[in-house]
């Protein structure tokens, strides 16, 4: 599984009319991976022209995988026959009997999306199936960073500044940075500027497709770094839903290549459809006990949230040294957790308060010695996403993502 496409898939309805029998369960196997669970699938037992008479009476969905014996000109004749049955949007991938380069070009110059092998092994399968989705939404180049911390105090909104500040300078990455606090949100103190807009607002010019007045409600703290700078609605005032939530992240992240959320002041719905989509998740503890027994709790609950594994999620120690003596050890911190700490930060409360205080995270250079502490997180990713991109697909020509063409 691709650590691009590790993330709970937006709701989509997927059709696959299909022949052979290990593809089949293949794809009924998805059912059961925790990123399908807002999407609708559909296995028909058929090829091409099932799917013509499917469509004929009904509307067709997101996508549609056709499996074929044939590729001579005839079965070009009749996907040119069902686009002319398919919704506009319609995505199509075939998948056929032999690894044919030419034939693949020939589809995809046609509109087809993509064209697979059988059989398709499940991995395969939903990988290709995931990157469409995705690719759908226009998110696909972009990173989700989701920042947590395991209590109130661990200074999660502190540490998101900074490591946004190194994804801009250090890695030279246009980063987004965006506090899903509301008007609870610090980052005004931190990087110096005052909110511009309400998440109401927003939310408004995402659904408008205002794009003029959303750059306007964007603050930039340097050449790469950005700032969604909202918070200007009353602190009382009922936080957005979680869908409205996501329309603004898919928003940002179709044009920023990294958008970095801090969910300390999240309500927990939102803390939960983030911490399920995002590529990294960066849980922030203190060395004190009862910060990392928090820790340990919400490491196990974001573990189920992505199936059970882990591969996804980096530990970071903050204000080490704050309480010498009454700190657990990183050994310890790694028994107990079963992860060991990426980042450990030592406890400086002047170089932070004061660099807050002043508005200065992002220009201070007494800051910059952190901004190398949590570099790593980054180069983590870095190194996922190309270990990711070196596994499996022998079966896949190209996943490129196209449309029916219409006649």
């Amino acid at each position: 599984m691709k650590t691009e496409t590790s993330i709970l898939l937006p709701s989509a309805i997927i059709d696959l009319f299909l022949k052979d029998r290990e593809t089949i369960e293949a794809a009924r196997a998805l059912e059961d991976d925790w990123r399908f669970a807002r999407v609708k699938i559909r296995v028909h037992e058929g090829d091409v022209e099932t799917a013509i008479r499917t469509y004929t009476q009904s509307g067709s969905p997101d996508l549609v995988f056709l499996e074929t014996d044939s590729t001579d000109e005839s079965f070009v004749g009749r996907l040119n026959d069902l686009a002319s049955h398919c919704n506009e949007g319609t995505s199509a991938i075939v998948i056929g009997p032999v690894n044919d380069v030419n034939l693949y070009r020939r589809l995809t110059a046609m509109g087809v999306s993509d064209y697979l092998v059988r059989p398709v092994p499940q991995d395969i399968l939903g990988d290709v199936i995931a990157k469409g989705l995705i690719e759908k939404l226009g998110t696909g180049g972009s990173r989700l960073i989701a920042m947590i911390g395991a209590k109130g105090g661990t200074g999660v909104s502190s540490v998101s500044q900074i490591l946004a500040r190194a994804s801009s300078e250090k890695f030279e990455q246009k980063t987004l940075l965006l506090d899903a606090a509301g008007a609870w949100s610090t980052l005004g103190v931190g990087l110096g500027f005052e909110p511009l807009g309400s998440t109401a607002e927003a939310l408004k010019a995402v659904l408008a497709k205002d794009t003029d007045s959303l750059k306007r409600m964007q603050y930039q703290v340097n050449e790469r770094f950005f700032v969604l700078a909202t918070g200007t609605e009353p602190l009382l005032e009922t936080p957005a839903q979680i869908a409205q939530f996501e329309d603004v992240l898919n928003t940002v992240m179709a044009n920023f290549p990294v958008v970095i959320v801090d969910l300390s002041g999240a309500v927990p719905s939102v803390k939960k459809t983030v911490l399920t989509r995002a590529h990294q998740i960066t849980v922030v503890s203190t060395p004190s006990l009862p910060s990392l027994r928090s820790a340990r709790a919400l490491i196990q609950e974001i573990k189920k949230l992505h199936g059970g594994k882990a591969e996804n999620i980096d530990l970071v120690v903050n204000m080490e040294g704050m309480a010498p003596g009454k700190e657990v050890s990183r050994a310890d911190i790694k028994a107990a957790l079963d992860i060991d700490p990426l980042v450990s930060i030592p406890f400086d409360a002047k170089q932070f308060i004061g660099a807050e205080s002043d508005g200065k995270i992002a220009t201070d250079k007494s800051v910059s010695s952190l901004v190398d502490k949590v570099a790593p997180l980054l180069r983590a990713l870095q190194k996922k996403e190309a270990a990711a991109d070196t596994q499996g697909g022998e079966k896949l020509i190209s996943s490129l993502l196209g449309k029916i063409k219409k006649k």
